[in-house]
């Protein structure tokens, strides 16, 4: 376990001699590459490379954490008061460098080593000192065992050794995080000096406790809980004449005073010093060495390594690995940024051994396995059982455990941010179709009952629903059908809600069959396709809806091109003349509401401002000055509404204040931009159109009642004609209930509490019964809602290292802010005080916004952008390396005709098979395998269940932890974009 550097200290450094170094005994140069199957060499395998080996091919990559590694490098560099270790560089997973003048630290990068030193690291662990599992707690009494652990004939004198370890206790310069308040006032406080001052000086003997400077650094608000830290200290040494090397490892985390940057727990040290060698060879030498233990299947090798062999082992598969780029074609100097997302080092773990490598390619399935993915078609709530309510039972025993949870997980400030963002989306999706439905069913049902059915039916829905983060509201499709229905009861002298109570009947009624007899099990055949056909359709009916309702606001508020001053007393303006011979009776009657229509003037009626001033008068009124260009400002509060939100939820990921501060603004983003839009407005003055909120608990139209009863305005006959549209309906809420789950219940959102397709099916249905019988609106999962409900309660993580992305750490899964939304909704009908301030354009403007960050969340969306760019400025996409283009814009086409008629069918007549042709996307998809090979699909789409299963019965063991590792690439890659390989060179 201890060894020493040879001979000369030129000879000590060079790439030559450690390629010419002979390997430990009992080892072979290929054995390291035998066991991940990468020589073409046929050997037998080391003892070495074998431990390596099944320590990184463990079965779960979680079956032994290790703690994060703050690693610091600590140089030697002569200064004019002698010399003095000083922090020049410090790694968590990414590399930060002191820059030159050692006031700032770099940006985080990823690490670039010259190749030599890796060669020359590799001499130093064959022939230096190794000490490993040692028992000591402190530094001095490390320094000590590893200077006496040299062999006889490479011990070092005495006196040697003792100017050895005073220089090694040394206490190093460390390079502190200081906010920019603290370099302010330190510019401020010495502005001659312009440097901060040291922390110690030079000689000065290191502290055995963390100084204050350590415990006040801003840089460990970085690290995360838990972590250890490892010491790399390099340098160059006038009295040695041969090369001192040692690497240690420790039993334990032990403190180690004020040897790190921040005070944590060490595990690992590395120390070399030697002779004056070539510049920057140590330095370059100690970045080797803190790089491989920034790599985390290196550091798992290191933490497990019983012999020299076992670290040289792990080395040698970093090395195996390593991507090297020739020189003169890239610039060494050049600073690689980091991913914006990192592969799991678990592909690396699950690598097959020689002996089970097979000769088949097993393309297909892995590309299966690969698209598949996130689809929950594999999770076992979707699993059959074959008995009636089978499937329901699972989801309840499933999700009571969790009910407790699901309130206490919401106490958190981010939950607040959420309700009021979805309350305002809620809100304005109850106006808008409650306006609607007033429009197409002769008010049966309008603003009143859209708030008070949403209240009633969202609020149960979340108390007792399998997945409470769904919001129920009206949808689009819902809308039309209800139209089509009003229409037919007219025609045929039918009573609406009394046939719209039949129909909702039986569509509980068959609801509750889907639900005994498990039919949620078809979900697994809703593949990217269905998916992303039926999310862009209803992010498009959003934005259709909102620019509609913006363009109609020309009509309502024309713009008046021949506005002139003098015709004021034309608009919202009157004269009243004070003297008693004249009347004003053509002026002083009070107009028509600044919400009707205005004409331009062609000859005003009564007098005009000069003549109402020349004659005495004066002028009252709110347009005496101006007249007010509604549909303008309305579309300047709409369009800064969008903006203002798009541009505050990018802020999150800017450059600019802290993370904290820029999460804070990115979850209230759309209550900020609400905020501003009212207040413009509320400066303005302007007449636009406000939120109109009921304020009495009365029916829309005076004619209905709150219980409709199923008899008596209708034949007899009408309840079982019903039948027909509640098939229709069924398969209408099947279809977007169930889609919706599956979109909202994917893994790549990390759910820990399980989904309930069965149990949310079933509360939708019963709902259907109080909802017909109230005469309310029918409910079903929003799409767009709900996922922006899901992104308002993203949790990442609150450390992350410098350069590093925060981690997405799932979905703060609760029932609260779902119920807390619906209750104030329905308390919104008594606060129409203060909610009709708030302008519709500020209303649509997040209407848009809901539906474009909708409509660009899907795959379809990034593959019509490639239909419009030339081949060359395309991103490198996963499925473009292994689709030829044509059959991705093929496939692209068919998804925007099927889109186009799902559109046409909508807006037509022919709505009435709308459902139908949503459950034909399944059939579509079914068909698509006669146009495109399986590998096609699997990398464009989801293979079908019965196609999967095919290809997975072909797979062999040994290939399917490979291939678990592949999807999970490919999927990160389907949601992450391009891919990006970056290598050590």
């Amino acid at each position: 376990m201890r060894a020493h550097m040879p001979g000369a200290a030129s000879m000590a450094l060079q790439a030559a001699d450690a390629l010419s170094q002979p390997r430990p005994e009992g080892s072979n140069p290929e054995a390291p590459y035998q066991a991940f199957g990468c020589s073409i060499f046929p050997s037998s395998m080391a003892p070495a490379a074998e431990r390596a080996g099944a320590a990184l091919q463990q079965a779960e990559w979680g079956d032994a954490t290790y703690p994060l590694l703050f690693i610091q490098l600590n140089q030697l560099l002569s200064t004019p008061a002698g010399v003095e270790w000083r922090e020049t560089a410090r790694w968590i997973k990414f590399e930060e460098k002191v820059e030159d003048g050692g006031e700032r630290w770099s940006a985080p990068h990823v690490p670039a080593l010259p190749l030599h030193s890796l060669f020359q690291l590799r001499t130093c662990l064959q022939k230096g000192t190794m000490l490993l599992d040692l028992d000591a707690p402190s530094f001095k009494e490390i320094i000590d065992k590893a200077l006496s652990g040299q062999p006889e004939e490479a011990e070092l004198q005495p006196e040697l050794r003792e100017r050895l370890a005073a220089l090694l206790l040394r206490q190093p310069r460390h390079q502190p995080t200081k906010s920019l308040l603290r370099l302010l006032a330190e510019l401020g406080l010495s502005p001659c000096r312009g440097k901060a001052k040291i922390w110690s000086e030079p000689g000065a003997q290191l502290s055995e406790t963390p100084l204050k400077e350590q415990l006040r650094n801003r840089f460990k608000k970085k690290v995360p809980l838990g972590a250890e830290a490892a010491h790399v200290v390099v340098g160059e040494v006038e009295f040695l004449e041969k090369p001192f090397t040692a690497f240690i490892r420790l039993r334990r985390g032990v403190a180690l005073g004020s040897l790190a940057e921040v005070a944590l727990p060490s595990r690992f040290l590395f120390i070399l010093l030697g002779p004056r060698a070539k510049v920057k060879a140590y330095h370059e030498v100690g970045r080797a060495m803190a790089t491989l233990l920034m790599d985390e299947l290196f550091q798992r090798v290191a933490r497990q390594a019983e012999h020299r062999e076992d670290l040289i082992a792990g080395m040698e598969v970093f090395l195996d690995e390593l991507t090297v780029l020739p020189p003169r074609k890239w610039d060494p100097s050049a600073r690689i940024p980091p991913l914006s997302c990192l592969l799991s080092p678990h592909r690396r773990t699950t690598m097959p051994l020689p002996d089970q490598q097979s000769h088949s390619n097993g393309n297909m399935a892995a590309a299966g396995d690969r698209a598949s993915l996130g689809h929950p078609c594999s999770r076992e709530e979707l699993e059959r059982t074959g008995r009636l309510f089978g499937g329901l039972l699972r989801d309840i025993r499933r999700k009571a455990p969790w009910y407790g949870s699901d309130f206490s997980d919401a106490l958190h400030p981010q939950c607040l941010s959420a309700v009021l963002y979805i309350y305002l989306a809620t809100v304005t999706n109850a106006i808008t179709f409650g306006g609607m439905l007033g429009d197409a069913t002769a008010n049966m049902q309008g603003v009143l009952e859209s708030f008070l059915g949403t209240a009633f039916a969202g609020s149960i829905f979340c108390l007792f629903s399998g997945q409470p983060l769904t919001i129920l509201s009206s949808t689009g499709p819902m809308l039309v059908f209800e139209r089509l229905l009003f229409s037919f009861s007219q025609d045929h002298s039918l009573d609406y809600l009394e046939f719209r109570l039949w129909i909702g009947l039986w569509v509980a009624f068959f609801g509750v069959v889907l639900v005994a007899t498990e039919a949620s099990h078809l979900v697994r055949y809703f593949t990217r396709f269905t998916e992303e056909g039926f999310c862009a359709l209803i992010s498009l009916i959003f934005i259709y809806d909102s620019l509609k309702k913006m363009l109609s606001l020309a009509d309502a508020f024309p713009i008046n091109w021949q506005y002139r001053l003098d015709n004021v007393t034309s608009y919202s303006c009157v004269c009243n003349l004070s003297s008693p011979g004249h009347s004003s009776a053509g002026n002083d009657t009070p107009l028509p509401s600044p919400l009707a229509p205005l004409q331009p003037p062609a000859a005003p009626a009564g007098l005009s401002r000069t003549q109402c001033l020349g004659q005495g008068g004066h002028l009252l009124g709110t347009s005496c000055q101006y007249v007010p260009d509604v549909t303008l400002v309305s579309f300047l509060l709409f369009g800064g509404t969008f903006l203002s939100c798009t541009a505050l939820k990018c802020f999150r990921s800017s450059r600019y204040f802290p993370a904290g501060v820029r999460k804070l603004v990115s979850d209230f983003a759309i209550i900020l931009a609400i905020l501003a839009s009212c207040a413009v407005d509320a400066a303005l003055g302007l007449e636009t159109p406000k939120l109109l909120v009921p304020s009495e608990l009365k029916p829309t139209n005076p004619v209905r009642g709150w219980i409709i009863f199923p008899f008596g305005a209708n034949p007899w006959w009408v309840c079982l004609v019903s039948v027909v549209p509640a098939v229709l309906v069924i398969i209408l809420i099947f279809m977007d209930q169930q889609i919706t789950a599956v979109i909202l219940n994917r893994r790549e959102y990390k759910l820990q509490k399980g989904a309930g397709f069965h149990l949310d099916l079933l509360c939708v249905s019963l709902l259907m019964v109080v909802t017909s019988a109230t005469g309310l609106p029918w409910y079903v999962s929003a799409t767009v809602i709900s996922l922006a409900h899901m992104e308002s309660l993203r949790k990442e993580s609150a450390t992350s290292a410098p350069g590093e992305h925060p981690e997405f750490l799932g979905i703060r899964e609760q029932r609260l802010t779902g119920l807390a939304v619906f209750i104030l909704t329905g308390v919104s009908v008594f606060m129409a005080p203060v909610l009709k301030h708030i302008p519709m354009p500020v209303l649509y403007g997040v209407f848009l916004h809901m539906g474009v960050a909708a409509l660009n969340s899907i795959q379809l969306t990034d593959r019509v952008r490639l239909l419009l760019m030339p081949a060359k400025h395309q991103p490198d996409l996963a499925y473009l390396r292994h689709v030829p283009l044509r059959r991705v814009h093929l496939f692209t086409i068919i998804q925007l005709l099927c889109l186009a008629l799902l559109w046409v069918l909508k807006s037509t007549m022919a709505a009435i098979i709308f459902p139908v042709m949503l459950l034909a996307l399944v059939g579509i998809r079914k068909g698509l395998e006669c146009v495109f090979s399986l590998r096609d699909l699997s990398w464009l789409d989801s293979l079908l269940p019965e196609t999967a299963r095919k290809e997975a019965e072909g797979k062999q063991p040994g290939k399917r932890k490979e291939e678990e590792s592949n999807r999970e690439e490919s999927e990160l890659m389907h949601r992450q974009g391009p891919e990006i390989n970056i290598s050590v060179n």
